[in-house]
């Protein structure tokens, strides 16, 4: 008896499977992408301290960081110009001979970013206690954000007209959408080679001469679509 229901339950399915309609799937996708320019200017500024004593150098490090910090934060507004401290390092020196500590070696470093651009630049010739190690330029969440809301649009018909035509030419009427995912490619940073530089009095308030860029935001549809006769 329980075989030959199984029996007619599988025949059941079969004939229910058999009267469903062909589906014919095709995967594509499309992408549109558009320019803007970099409006974030980020500067890394550090210094490094050698000698004898871990305390001296330490506290060496400390003056430079700390004066550095207050020539910053004479500008700092959120959003505009943030300031933040980076890597602060003390490490032993060792005797290659003999392996044993014969002095003392760190490093510290203040990162400075922006959309005032001015006044970050301004920032590489007032700072005098460190020197600038890194430069570089970047695009702001909002300046993304904008970029991707301008092409979203662009992607979206292109591959929707990519669908229609290829439906055409593979003999069908038309399509109805799948599944199908959006996203986005974030430019990364625009590092600038810069030569480690100390601003000397003459130099004082000399910005620091930069040049932002473009970054190209793409937006990518991918996904597929059913054919319909």
């Amino acid at each position: 008896m329980r075989a030959l229901l199984m029996l007619s339950t599988l025949a059941l399915a079969t004939a229910a499977h058999a009267a469903e309609p062909p589906v014919d799937r095709l995967n594509l996708s499309a992408s549109a992408s558009v320019e803007v320019t970099r409006d974030v200017l980020g500067i890394a500024f550090s210094t490094t301290r050698d000698g004898a004593d871990a305390t001296v150098v330490q506290n060496g490090l400390k003056q430079a960081l700390d004066a550095a910090l207050a020539e910053a934060r004479k500008v700092a507004k959120p959003g505009q110009v943030d300031v933040q401290t980076g890597s602060f390092a003390l490490y032993p020196r060792h005797d290659p001979k003999t392996g044993k500590i014969n002095g003392w070696q760190g490093s510290a470093e203040l990162q400075v970013e922006g959309r005032d651009t001015a006044a970050v630049a301004q920032l590489a010739g007032r700072i005098s206690t460190l020197t600038v190690a890194r430069v570089g330029y970047s695009l702001s969440r909002e300046a993304r954000e904008k970029a991707e809301g301008e092409v979203t649009g662009q992607a979206i018909a292109r591959y929707r007209a990519k669908a229609t035509d290829y439906a055409r030419q593979f003999g069908y009427g038309g399509y109805t959408l799948g599944e199908v995912s959006i996203n986005s490619e974030e430019p990364g940073p625009r590092p600038m080679m810069v030569k480690a530089m100390r601003m000397g009095a003459e130099m004082s308030d000399a910005a620091l001469p930069t040049e932002a860029g473009k970054a190209t935001v793409t937006v990518n549809v991918s996904g597929s679509v059913q054919l319909k006769r």
